[in-house]
C-alpha cells in the first residue's frame, strides 16, 4: 500500500486548539470595541479538480470529469472583533470535503501507487482553512464602505486515492498570505450588496475565496446575506500539481453583539 501521511493526528488537533487559543485571546480584548459573529451554510458543487501527484511524476486525473463528485453541504465561520470603527481583527474557519468516485479506462499513478484501468476508485478531495484577518477600511460612508487588508491562512489540505486493495494518500500543510477586502454597498435602508473576500497570485501558486452576495437588515444588529461565492487555486511544483474551483451557493448571518 503507497501511502504518505505528512501530518499526525496530534499535529491536526494542535492546529485546532492554536485556533481555539486565538479566539480566547480575542475574546480578553472584547472590553476595548465590539464584535461579530459571521457565519455561512450550504452546498459545494465541485467545478474542475485536477490533481496530479507527484507532480512531476503522477498521472494527471480530473476528480470532477474523469470522476463523479457529490455536492456537500458546508459550515464556516468567522469571529470579528471591530476597534474604533474602522479597523477589524477576525479568526475564521472554513472546512471542506468532497466526496468523488468512478472508474478510469486507464492505469492511474498517485504518490507512487499504481491503480489499474477499470478499477473501482474513491476520492477524497479535503482542504480545510483557518484565518486570522486585519482589515482598515479607507471609505466609511453612510451607504458604501470599503476596507483593504492582509490574511495570514492555514491551509490544511487532503487528495486521497483508494481502491478495494489499495490506497495512497498526499496531506499538505503550509501556509499562505493572501489579500484581505471588503465592498459594502447600501444603497436601500435595509438592502445591500456585498463583495468581500481573500485572494493572490505568486508564482508558485494562486489562492482567491470570494463572495458576491446580496443582504438584508431587518434589525440593527442582524445582517442577512444570500449569494455566490467561489473557492478557487493550486499550485504546480516537482511535489504536487492540484488546481481545482468550488462553487458555493450561500446563506448567511452577521450579528454584532
Amino acid at each position: 500500500m503507497g501511502m504518505v501521511l505528512q501530518r499526525t493526528k496530534a499535529q491536526r488537533g494542535a492546529s485546532v486548539l492554536g485556533v481555539a487559543a486565538l479566539f480566547l485571546l480575542l475574546g480578553k480584548a472584547a472590553v476595548f470595541g465590539g464584535w461579530q459573529l459571521d457565519f455561512e451554510t450550504g452546498v459545494a458543487i465541485s467545478g474542475y479538480n485536477d490533481v496530479r501527484i507527484p507532480g512531476d511524476s503522477g498521472t494527471k486525473l480530473s476528480l470532477s470529469k474523469e470522476l463523479s463528485t457529490d455536492p456537500s453541504v458546508f459550515l464556516r465561520g468567522r469571529l470579528t472583533y471591530v476597534i474604533g470603527s474602522r479597523h477589524s481583527v477576525s479568526a475564521f474557519a472554513a472546512p471542506l470535503t468532497l466526496k468523488a468516485k468512478g472508474k478510469l479506462d486507464r492505469a492511474v499513478t498517485f504518490e507512487d501507487e499504481t491503480f489499474p484501468p477499470d478499477t473501482p476508485l474513491d476520492a477524497t478531495y479535503r482542504f480545510d482553512s483557518y484565518r486570522l484577518s486585519y482589515r482598515y477600511d479607507i471609505v466609511q460612508k453612510e451607504t458604501l464602505s470599503f476596507g483593504l487588508g492582509f490574511t495570514a491562512k492555514i491551509r490544511d489540505a487532503e487528495i486521497s486515492l483508494e481502491s478495494s486493495s489499495a490506497e495512497a494518500v498526499k496531506t499538505n500543510t503550509g501556509f499562505v498570505p493572501l489579500i484581505n477586502f471588503r465592498l459594502d454597498y447600501r444603497p436601500l435602508e435595509r438592502f445591500g450588496f456585498l463583495f468581500e473576500g481573500d485572494a493572490l497570485a505568486a508564482p508558485q501558486g494562486r489562492a482567491e475565496d470570494v463572495l458576491l452576495g446580496i443582504t438584508y437588515t431587518p434589525a440593527e444588529k442582524i445582517t442577512l446575506k444570500l449569494g455566490y461565492r467561489i473557492l478557487e487555486g493550486g499550485a504546480d511544483n516537482e511535489e504536487v500539481y492540484t488546481f481545482a474551483l468550488i462553487n458555493f451557493v450561500t446563506i448567511g448571518s452577521v450579528i454584532s453583539f
